[in-house]
């Protein structure tokens, strides 16, 4: 089998939950928070950032779509993204310390 084969075949098994409880859940949030929203925020500045430079270029609805449209609806997603999971995580955060209390 080919390697991609093999790295499917593992994430694919390692997603695989029969019990998914809310340790689960605040782990798998936590990990996107930390390590997958940090990166999609750099690729999303970086193309903004292109997107916007090449908007100079442009004329009518290209212009919009590169200056303002797309860089609001990439940048947007991501801070929506991470306002909700953030939120999640603090509220299961707060609710956990009043059960323990």
């Amino acid at each position: 089998m080919s390697k991609w084969t093999d790295i499917r075949d593992n994430i694919a098994d390692a997603l695989h939950v029969d019990d998914v409880t809310e340790d689960v859940k605040q782990h798998v949030t936590s990990t996107i928070l930390s390590e997958v929203v940090p990166v999609a925020e750099n690729a999303v500045d970086s193309f903004c950032t292109a997107t916007k430079e090449q908007s100079k270029t442009e004329a009518g609805w290209c212009k919009i779509r590169d200056g303002v449209v797309l860089p609001l609806v990439m940048q947007g997603g991501i801070y929506i993204i991470k306002l909700v999971l953030s939120k999640t995580v603090a509220q299961t955060a707060t609710g956990s310390t009043e059960s323990n209390a």
